[in-house]
């Protein structure tokens, strides 16, 4: 295994509360395209065996797209490795499913998330950033808000309960367990987390952490069969799943689905914060609104890695890699590719192609996606119409984390006229 001495670390997460670290990336990608990263004890978290890290563009999608070398059902997709015990139970959600019987039910859930049904929330997305908007302005002190608290988190966690059909009074719920989850390597976003008898921490995604979820899931769908509305809640319960998968869509909807817009939103627009420029082309119309919002999906991906298992032994970028190691591919990395990407470190949002990975590829591409482009798409539209050019007010903080490229608070000044 590569053991060099200049492979830098790319697995701390607490090397991402400072940012991408996208000079590691690069040394990677021009080194070490596949290099073994250690996984040493950190903040309580165990030990683990190690991983290869894929950097690359080319070796990133020839990963995901290879399900029958890199399965999501051997290990499922988190770097650390679950309790065994657990595995069985996570094996039940789509996203940690290799194809034939992940085929299935993203077929199931697909019918449920129609392009049709996404759109048909246009208008009361627009209105929602409206009115966020407004209310940040008006409620700024000293001509400055937290973008996150007062508008980012709100706009992402309405929008998919709206969809989902989960009652307003419910809603405070569903970003409870998405911080719980998504947030638990961040010792300051988090609560602190329960410890098992021998004193580790427990997982979050931990079937003994998700029950109040789960039966939440059931008392809603059981709600949806009585009352049915034109959300996709009251779809999946009607779609002959067995209790356990439609738990896990639950699970997965409420969590994926919240955390991408909540992660990408604040970093689009910290992105436009930084290039000035790059946002007067956007508000005055000079750039294709759907090429920029890829582009800033370029720059700020949701997710920072995924995990995959190796099914047999192979060989990757020139490197071999034996069955059962895990292998872990870097979307910010793969987003930053030289070899795919022209100057990749600029922001450019006319870029064309943009083969970007921030949403994943091959058959666990994002199933949000177009939902997810709508509601950034709405609201940079918004922000370019009503608000005045994006300017910093203090320096963001970051979610300590190696999954989620989080953006936990970014003071913003919001006074001033309309850009």
């Amino acid at each position: 295994m590569d053991h060099a001495a200049d492979v830098p670390d790319v697995f701390d997460p607490r090397i991402y509360a400072s940012g991408v670290p996208h000079e590691r990336y690069r040394l990677l990608r021009d080194r070490h395209p596949v290099s073994w990263q250690a996984e040493p004890e950190i903040q309580g978290w165990p030990a683990g065996p190690g991983f290869w890290a894929v950097t690359r563009h080319a070796d990133v999608v020839r990963v995901l797209r290879d399900h029958r070398t890199y399965s999501s059902w051997l290990g499922a997709t988190q770097i650390r490795d679950p309790d065994p015990a657990d595995l069985p139970f996570l094996r039940r959600t789509m996203l940690n499913q290799d194809p034939p019987e992940h085929g299935r039910l993203r077929r199931l859930v697909s019918r449920a998330f129609t392009p049709a049904r996404v759109d048909a929330f246009a208008g009361r997305v627009r209105e929602r950033a409206r009115t966020l908007l407004a209310a940040a302005r008006e409620n700024a002190e000293d001509g400055a808000i937290d973008l996150v608290r007062a508008v980012t988190d709100e706009y992402a966690l309405l929008n998919l309960t709206d969809l989902l059909g989960v009652p307003a009074a419910d809603r405070a719920l569903l970003l409870e367990w998405t911080v719980r989850i998504i947030g638990y390597q961040d010792p300051d976003d988090t609560p602190a987390p329960l410890l098992s008898p021998d004193g580790t921490p427990l997982n979050p995604r931990s079937p003994a952490l998700l029950g109040e979820m789960f039966a939440y899931a059931r008392e809603l769908a059981d709600r949806k069969r009585a009352h049915p509305g034109d959300d996709v809640m009251t779809a999946l319960a009607g779609a002959g799943l067995d209790p356990a998968e439609l738990e896990m869509f639950f699970f997965l909807l409420t969590v994926a689905g919240n955390d991408t817009v909540r992660s990408a939103a604040p970093g689009g627009l910290l992105a436009l914060a930084r290039n000035p420029d790059a946002y007067r082309r956007l508000a005055d119309g000079s750039v294709p609104r759907d090429r920029a919002v890829d582009e800033l999906l370029r720059v700020h991906p949701p997710v920072l890695s995924f995990r995959r298992t190796a099914a047999v032994d192979t060989v990757l970028a020139g490197q071999p890699v034996l069955a059962g190691d895990k292998v872990v591919v870097f979307h910010a990395s793969a987003n930053h590719d030289e070899r795919v990407f022209a100057d990749p470190g600029r922001l450019d949002l006319a870029r064309t192609p943009n083969p970007h990975v921030s949403f994943g590829d091959g058959p666990h591409v994002c199933l949000g996606a177009h939902f997810a482009r709508l509601q950034l798409r709405i609201l940079y539209e918004e922000w370019c119409a009503a608000m005045p050019v994006p300017e910093l007010a203090g320096p963001p903080r970051r979610l300590v984390s190696n999954f989620i490229n989080g953006i936990t608070r970014l003071p913003v000044r919001v006074s001033g006229p309309a850009r």
